[in-house]
């Protein structure tokens, strides 16, 4: 009697430790980085985007001493991490510039929904349209989910590229999902120990 018992709580724990380790590799694998982007240590593509007042906007404009963090985002229209993690930037952005960092944000939203956006959240960095799809393909993080001829052709990965003040890239981190995004508070700590 005591061995079925012993049995059948062990069978038990056995299929609970293997669900959860199915669980925590799933997991680790959604949360990891893929490679999509502009190759490290070479020259950053150039940027073809507009800002809110539709004015081209380059890389260099609106880099800082040390260089630019670009973070491109899927929407600030339907996509609530999107709009959540604007605002965190937001939240930091202070810290990066006075790291030397300029700031930049880059999606397929037209220059209206941006506006509207940016002016309701207070953002105190550019957000920059790209429909025209031009930098989402130079940098190589177009969606692949998303055909040409969908609606919601040209959204990115989520991610961010920070570029230095030659120009180089040095840093890159994209997501397949839509959930997982970079943290700004992580990413600070970084590039504070790397100057």
């Amino acid at each position: 009697m005591n061995r079925k018992i012993y049995s059948r709580i062990n069978k038990k724990i056995s299929i609970s430790v293997f669900s959860l380790l199915l669980l925590l590799t799933n997991n680790a694998f959604a949360n990891t980085s893929i490679n999509v982007g502009p190759t490290l240590g070479e020259q950053a593509p150039e940027i073809s985007v507009v800002n809110t007042q539709e004015q081209a906007v380059n890389i260099k404009e609106i880099s800082g001493e040390q260089g630019l963090i670009i973070l491109f985002f899927r929407s600030a229209d339907w996509c609530p991490f999107c709009k959540k993690h604007l605002i965190e930037l937001n939240e930091h952005a202070e810290q990066f510039t006075k790291l030397g960092y300029g700031l930049a944000a880059i999606s397929y939203d037209n220059t209206d929904i941006l506006k509207t956006f940016a002016d309701q959240k207070n953002i105190s960095y550019p957000l920059l349209s790209d429909q025209k799809v031009q930098t989402m393909l130079a940098y190589g993080i177009v969606n692949s989910e998303y055909a040409v001829d969908s609606d919601h052709y040209g959204i990115p990965y989520p991610g961010v590229v920070i570029i230095d003040n030659k120009g180089k890239v040095i840093h890159k981190h994209f997501f397949k999902g839509y959930k997982k995004r970079v943290k700004f508070a992580d990413l600070y700590q970084q590039l504070k120990k790397g100057s």
